[in-house]
């Protein structure tokens, strides 16, 4: 191709799904892309944008920047104030939001499909071209250390960043998304526009839209509302590298404690797991299930039905690109945290020597399956699929392949994954009131 022929966008179909719509993925010349998923039985349409840079991809003094730019990029662009950006989705009755993650970054938009142009040329506008002006970097700075504040008022939040800490330590999976006062307080508005225009490039962005649409038309109405932006189809940077160092995936037990005068101990007890492209994951979300996934689980069970001990009791698996989390979260009467801790240590254990049982097996490949279905029942949860699916994976897995995959789940899987994954340290983060001696680490 000679340099004056215009670089071409390619489009291919990823499937016709028997339990969704038809999948269709764009990838543009500057390599964003955009993929939907057509359905036309819904009214309404789910349209997000979704950047691959979160948290860990910041450095020390950076901490935070990837939350604050997420709040600033809805204050206002070259085309459009701040109260533009809202008014003009919510004129037509429908709603924007973002979030930031570890790895990734979300701005959304959920309209009438006979809105989506609108949604498309906000969204679009917001995320590429926002002036990031020097008096809103201040306003919502005010605004973020508030948050902050308020999250240090939330324990059952405040245990979870604390365990992170405990398995992660200095590693950027570590910090807290928010970033802290420290870090916070003292960043610049240079500093922030050098974190967006260095990590929000096209190679970066994924987006995605699920219901009533047409792929095309989402293609070209993109195509039109990137044009002229950093963002445009020609001009766009190409893609960095996440330069943060691999996170461990083993490590010796961290017990960290937050004294703080609560009615309510809020404990988690864990360990690192196994990543996302871990073939094993599929094992993993059935054991999970099987230990604390619903009020039929052994520790729901033993924990608050037979014992009464806790309120809230379950366990949780978390995945990232290099490493990943399996931990159980109690929140109970401070009085009884050891109680609670020995309980459910002798479960892992005794799952770990012993696992479980074919009973408990084709009820936790059932509750993956249902709960991974019943999700798909909205536009917004079927665009998060997309976008994550391209994003984390490289690849859509179908509803069909994922759910064979969960099938094909066996006894031994899940019994080999909890006999290595139970038997090693386990982390424990608390917060209540307690002092920082109260526990010690038992591996």
């Amino acid at each position: 191709m000679s340099s004056s022929s215009p670089a071409r966008a390619v489009t291919r179909t990823l499937s016709d799904d028997p339990l969704g719509g038809t999948v269709r993925r764009t990838v543009l010349p500057s390599g964003l892309r955009v993929l939907t998923e057509a359905i036309p039985a819904m009214r309404s349409v789910s349209f997000g944008i979704w950047v691959a840079v979160g948290s860990r991809d910041e450095t020390g003094p950076q901490a935070g920047a990837a939350h604050f730019l997420e709040h600033l990029l809805f204050k206002g662009t070259k085309k459009r104030s701040a109260l533009e950006i809202s008014a003009e989705i919510e004129a037509v009755g429908g709603e924007t939001n973002a979030f930031t993650t570890k790895e990734y970054t979300c701005y959304y938009a959920r309209v009438l499909d006979e809105d989506l142009p609108l949604a498309i040329d906000v969204m679009c506008d917001a995320v590429a071209d926002s002036v990031l002006a020097a008096a809103d970097v201040e306003t919502e700075r005010g605004v973020i250390l508030e948050e902050i504040a308020m999250h240090d008022d939330e324990p059952g939040d405040e245990v979870h960043d604390l365990f992170a800490r405990a398995i992660y330590g200095d590693h950027p999976l570590g910090r807290l998304i928010s970033g802290t006062e420290e870090t916070v307080t003292p960043m610049t508005r240079r500093q922030i526009q050098g974190f967006y225009r260095s990590r929000y490039t096209a190679p970066q962005i994924v987006i995605a839209a699920a219901g009533n649409l047409d792929h095309a038309a989402v293609v070209k109405l993109v195509r039109q509302a990137l044009r002229g932006t950093p963002l445009d189809t020609e001009t766009a940077a190409p893609a960095p590298h996440r330069a943060t160092t691999p996170a461990v995936r083993t490590k010796p037990a961290t017990t960290l404690v937050e004294p703080k005068e609560t009615e309510q101990a809020h404990v988690l007890l864990g360990c690192p797991a196994i990543d996302r492209t871990d073939d094993r994951r599929f094992a993993l979300g059935v054991l999970n299930n099987v230990l604390g996934g619903g009020m039929s689980s052994r520790l729901f069970q033993e924990i608050r039905e037979q014992r009464g001990l806790a309120y809230s009791v379950y366990s949780y698996a978390s995945q990232y690109a290099d490493s990943g989390v399996f931990a159980v979260y109690a929140g109970c009467a401070p009085g009884k945290v050891d109680e609670v801790l020995d309980l459910t240590r002798a479960e892992l254990a005794r799952v770990a020597a012993e696992g479980v049982t074919e009973a408990e097996l084709a009820r936790g490949k059932g509750m993956s399956k249902g709960s991974f279905v019943l999700g798909l029942e909205d536009t917004g949860s079927r665009m998060s699929r997309l976008a994550k699916g391209e994003l984390l994976y490289g690849n859509l897995m179908p509803v069909d392949e994922l759910l064979a995959r969960v099938d094909a789940v066996t006894l031994a899987d899940v019994n080999g994954l909890a006999a290595e994954l139970l038997s090693r340290p386990m982390s424990l983060a608390v917060v209540g009131p307690f002092d920082e001696s109260a526990f010690t680490v038992t591996g």
